[in-house]
């Protein structure tokens, strides 16, 4: 198959969950035969046209003078608008945001490609957004929804929010992730950490994400470990925390992207705690769980779908300070959580299980599209 990946800040990644998922897939698919190609922003730091076995073609985006939403409604518009000249039997969008409004404008352009969107989480709750922001990207779910051939789900949360809400039926489809093999103590020196005497959040710093929530349960506790936040902090929202929380129990790294780095900071922490609340699979959560991590998670839907009742859940600030406070205590049954864990990221999220099954759906997909 000719398969296009849209809707990222390309590959490889060094941006966040969707560019990730973008990267393996891709990956994955390519060696299995596929011609796979991957649209990436012209500012990108890749320089190939290919990224082992990984088509790629920049696309031009004015995010340095328009910022934010315009920038990628363009963006997203130009991505569409060169894959449907180029033959595609499957485009797939990952997100819905800026991009349902060119499957308007660009629909008599589309001929045989299949278009799916992985529809992510309900991108109209992020609180950074104003009423009518809110109101346009509630607008753009239901065009996307409407205009896509396919869509998917990540998360089974998200699945019956599209089956309850929109009367439409999605296919469960979730990022992947691997057990982690390779750790390094030595990352921990760098930071002047020490094993299981810190607690660890991964996050993008935005307020949907409960970081203010989690700083502000730690610091109304007992707990003398420090909280260990690892997010680019160049942000608005990010220098916001970094001045408002200045505190010895509190430590931003920043953005880290190597791997086995993370994974190593994961592994050795004494809880990872996941925030997330608008919605889908986060990366950050499975991978988590693939470093053996005990984890604290906001409670739910989409994060208990992900973790069942392996995890301890916090909803407001007494509550998580209450867990901090009982940390020692709390762990003695967590070995049993941790196990649980991994077995389940073998049996639904391992990532050779992933590529196959979206290898499986383009191909169902495309049949049909060739023979209707």
């Amino acid at each position: 198959m000719k398969i296009a990946i849209l809707g990222t800040r390309g590959i490889p990644n060094n941006y966040g969950g969707f560019e990730q998922f973008a990267e393996y897939l891709s990956l994955g698919l390519a060696k299995r035969g596929h011609e796979v190609t991957v649209y990436n922003p012209h500012f990108h730091p890749l320089d190939k046209k290919n990224f082992n076995g990984v088509n790629i073609i920049k696309i031009y985006s004015p995010e340095a003078f328009l910022g934010g939403g315009a920038a990628n409604f363009i963006y997203d518009f130009l991505c569409l608008n060169d894959a449907y000249n180029k033959g595609f039997d499957v485009i797939y969008e990952l997100g819905y945001g800026s991009a349902a409004i060119s499957y308007f404008l660009l629909s008599f352009k589309k001929g045989k490609a299949v278009l799916i969107t992985n529809m992510d989480g309900l991108e109209w709750k992020r609180q950074k957004w104003n009423a009518l922001i809110k109101w346009l990207t509630k607008k753009s779910e239901k065009m996307a929804i409407n205009l896509s051939d396919y869509i998917i789900s990540d998360n089974v949360g998200i699945q019956n929010y599209y089956r309850n809400v929109h009367k439409k039926e999605s296919i469960f489809l979730p990022y992947g992730a691997e057990l982690t093999n390779e750790l390094d103590k030595n990352f921990l020196q760098q930071y002047n950490l020490r094993p299981k005497n810190y607690f660890l959040v991964i996050a993008r710093l935005e307020p949907e994400n409960n970081i203010e929530l989690i700083i502000n349960g730690h610091l109304k506790s007992m707990s003398a470990e420090t909280l260990v936040i690892i997010g680019n902090t160049k942000s608005k929202y990010g220098e916001h925390l970094k001045q408002r929380y200045a505190s010895l129990k509190i430590r931003f790294l920043g953005g880290i992207y190597n791997k086995l780095a993370i994974d190593s900071l994961r592994h050795f922490s004494k809880s990872y705690l996941h925030g997330h609340s608008v919605g889908g699979t986060n990366p950050s959560l499975l991978e988590a769980m693939s470093c053996g991590c005990f984890i604290i998670a906001h409670d739910n839907e989409f994060n208990r779908s992900v973790l069942d009742s392996n995890a301890y859940f916090f909803s407001d600030v007494s509550g998580l300070s209450k867990i901090f406070n009982e940390i020692d205590q709390v762990l003695q049954g967590s070995s049993e959580m941790v196990e649980k864990n991994l077995e389940k990221i073998k049996a639904v999220y391992e990532w050779g299980k992933i590529i196959s099954d979206h290898e499986v759906f383009f191909e169902d997909c495309v049949t049909k599209q060739h023979t209707a």
